[in-house]
């Protein structure tokens, strides 16, 4: 995806901090299992996050042995064990990288060589998941039909990769998919394609890039978008924050409770606001 699901550290227990590495190295071994060792560039945090969630949605404890690799082929490290979760999610980290590399050629003329790196591992994981393949497929289709509209809804230009997720959310928890999985991981979706709108605001002005806050607002950069409507900005994500918030309560947590907690109701509001108080300094 995009790296923006994490931790808010300083509110992180040490056990959960342990955790939360075991289980991104977890999914690195894992996609290097599924997909070959060059893929394993595109591993990020949100596949972490969606580990933690997954395990206990479908009931499954994490098994964690110390590890060397090759970051880390000094010291072992604690790693979660590869399971048929972290194999799927491991795929999907990597069809998620490639689509989105995918974009950035189309949006801005880059990530050529990196699409040609990914090209061998992609095939490898739509051949184990062509319904997960299908479903990244189809939302980048319907988003690049309102990016060529040029629409100023967010709502409606969210609505694709939200949807996005959405849907793996519930290819990966199969019968344990409720409305409220789909509602909280539609949420997150919404977040994910908004945050990184806000956060790649200059960078798509001055590339002339689609961005849904530009095509809205028309600020010239992010400085004055944050001057001029920092109280609408905040209200849009108030109101997503609030949507994870009531899908949340009505999951049952059983495995990695505090840190699916610290992420969602600190890690997600945190970022937001680093990104959004970038806005607000000085020169």
């Amino acid at each position: 995806m995009f790296g923006y699901l994490k931790p808010d550290n300083p509110y992180l227990y040490l056990k959960d901090e342990t955790l939360y590495k075991s289980l991104y190295c977890g999914i690195c071994k894992s996609i290097g299992k599924v997909c070959g060792q060059i893929p394993r560039i595109t591993l990020t945090f949100d596949m972490a996050f969606m580990s933690a969630i997954s395990h206990n949605i479908l009931g499954v404890d994490v098994k964690i042995n110390k590890e060397r690799c090759i970051a880390h082929h000094i010291k072992k490290r604690p790693v979660a064990k590869p399971d048929e979760i972290s194999l799927k999610l491991g795929a999907v980290n990597v069809l998620l990288a490639y689509y989105k590399v995918k974009d950035d050629i189309v949006d801005e003329n880059r990530g050529g060589l990196k699409s040609s790196l990914l090209k061998k591992g992609y095939k490898k994981a739509k051949k184990l998941y062509p319904n997960v393949d299908k479903i990244i497929f189809d939302g980048y289709n319907a988003l690049r039909k309102y990016e060529i509209e040029n629409s100023d809804s967010i709502d409606i230009v969210c609505d694709p990769f939200a949807t996005i997720l959405q849907d793996i959310s519930s290819d990966v928890f199969g019968d344990k998919t409720t409305d409220f999985t789909k509602g909280l991981f539609y949420a997150l979706g919404k977040w994910i394609y908004l945050i990184d709108a806000l956060d790649d605001y200059d960078k798509d002005v001055k590339s002339n890039s689609f961005n849904v806050l530009y095509n809205l607002y028309k600020s010239p950069d992010f400085k004055t978008l944050i001057s001029e409507h920092k109280n609408e900005i905040f209200f849009i994500f108030s109101g997503i924050f609030a949507q994870i918030a009531e899908n949340f309560k009505n999951i049952e947590m059983k495995y990695n409770t505090d840190l699916v907690v610290n992420i969602l109701t600190r890690g997600i509001p945190t970022t937001t606001n680093k990104i959004i108080s970038k806005g607000l300094k000085n020169d």
